[in-house]
């Protein structure tokens, strides 16, 4: 279109420069106009991207399982249906309004560039009739056929420019997350360590860790999260192959602790090292290799249990699989359904009961077979009979290997070798079960508030056991 308009300028300049000019007087107007008639599509663009963003937000929340399971058990349909109309109506109207914008911009350039030919044929006619020209009427024909030329290019050039306008929102939308700075990166220099050489040694180095919360100077209980410590001066040593259970009140800190090891998040101080290294020091994708982590909240693809399973080990043959779901106590289960381990779990795995999607994750960590292993509340989801089946699957799992074990459930950690009692954001004891009753201290009051008597006979049955 550049080139077709500049090479019609030329020849029509070539043939009158007056004419020529008269053409071109409102050009610069017009480009002015759609320099501002580009901004406000960006601007309503954005607010377009906006409202889908809302929309398919709201989407995804009531039409999810756990969120129709939410909606019809409290009986919320009706306001389910009127918040999606809304988002909906909101954006079809920025839709049509985005599409409308200019509209009447175009229709007077077109009408401009119609009326055009007429003001020349005018202006030349006189000229002509006044004898105060050379151009002849044959002059003007052509002039104002390469108009019709020139007119047409301009006119797609002043629509790419509004159009162009309008995708840049959504590229504003897309750079905003692509432009932004990774918060956990490899340093320069960072080392790989062999799975097959790593021993296990785990060190919390004075540790403290701070969540990053916008400070809000008017809201004085915004302040002060901001300021507090998640975890404050944490000093712990886990010898290569023992199991550490941590325990402590809920929001005490138990599993931002544990998130710190594999690096999902970074110390705000202090050091964790792993066999000596800092886990600053080591490469991501090999902390990723030594650490194996079961979290409270089961996550599984929407895909059949075998690739669910395989994502611990991509090569993984059929006898391992079988062999890692026999000991999480699920092979036989996965035996029943009618396509075995092809079996499609459904979105986040709602085909399968809690209990079965916990024990298909300590499965999926059984066969990745990590140096170190972190299990949040592993067994939180399962009865009494699958626990006690599955404990002497963690207890192969944990034999020489490293693992710390956040628990609720007592029953996972009495035969652990050092048990830290975390409160807010800090160890305040440490030691076996039995040396934690006997101080009668935090350890021993969460102990006797979540159990009764017949739990407990029942746990120290089976430590003695």
């Amino acid at each position: 279109n550049i080139a077709t308009a500049l090479s019609t300028i030329v020849v029509m300049a070539f043939i009158d420069v007056r004419l020529t000019i008269i053409s071109l007087a409102i050009a610069p107007v017009f480009l002015l106009i759609t320099r501002r008639v580009g901004a406000i599509r960006r601007e309503i663009s954005k607010l377009t991207q906006q409202s889908m963003a809302n929309l398919t937000a709201t989407t995804q929340e009531t039409l999810s399982v756990s969120g129709v399971l939410l909606t019809k058990t409290f009986g919320r349909q009706s306001e389910a249906i009127s918040r999606f109309s809304n988002e909906n109506e909101s954006l079809a109207a920025l839709e049509i309004r985005q599409q409308m914008i200019g509209r009447w911009f175009f229709m007077i350039i077109s009408v401009f560039f119609s009326i055009t030919p007429a003001i020349v044929y005018l202006v030349a006619g006189r000229a002509i009739i006044g004898g105060g020209t050379d151009l002849t009427i044959g002059g003007i024909v052509a002039f104002t056929t390469l108009q019709s030329r020139l007119f047409m290019p301009l006119g797609q050039l002043l629509n790419v420019h509004v159009d162009v306008q309008g995708a840049l929102a959504l590229f504003d939308r897309i750079f905003e997350y692509l432009d932004m700075e990774h918060e956990i990166t490899d340093r320069p220099g960072a080392i790989t360590l062999e799975p097959a050489t790593v021993r296990g040694d785990v060190v919390y180095d004075h540790v403290s860790f701070q969540y990053d919360v916008p400070i809000d100077t008017e809201d004085a209980e915004t302040t002060d999260l901001a300021n507090r410590l998640a975890l404050d001066d944490i000093n712990i040593n886990i010898k290569a192959g023992q199991l550490v259970a941590l325990v402590g009140p809920s929001g005490a800190g138990k599993t931002t602790l544990t998130y710190l090891l594999p690096r999902l998040y970074d110390v705000t101080s202090g050091a964790i090292r792993i066999d000596g290294h800092d886990v600053r020091d080591i490469k991501l994708e090999s902390l990723g290799e030594i650490i194996g982590f079961v979290t409270q909240e089961t996550y599984l693809f929407h895909s059949s249990i075998r690739d669910n399973l395989a994502y611990g080990l991509p090569n993984a043959t059929d006898a391992e699989l079988k062999a890692a779901a026999s000991a999480a106590a699920i092979h036989d289960r996965i035996a029943e359904l009618p396509d075995g381990y092809d079996t499609i779990v459904g979105e986040r795995g709602y085909k399968m009961s809690g209990g079965e999607k916990q024990r298909l994750a300590l499965a999926r960590v059984i066969l990745k077979d990590p140096r170190i292993l972190i299990l949040d509340e592993a067994t939180s989801a399962l009865d009494t009979h699958s626990e006690r089946v599955i404990q002497h699957s963690l207890e192969t799992l944990m034999r020489d290997r490293t693992t710390i074990a956040i628990a609720h459930r007592l029953s996972t950690i009495l035969a652990a070798d050092q048990i830290l009692v975390i409160d807010a954001g800090r160890v305040v004891e440490s030691g076996t079960h039995s040396e934690l009753i006997a101080t009668s201290g935090l350890y021993a009051s969460l102990y006797h508030e979540q159990f009764s008597n017949a739990d407990r006979r029942e746990h120290e049955l089976a430590t003695f056991s």
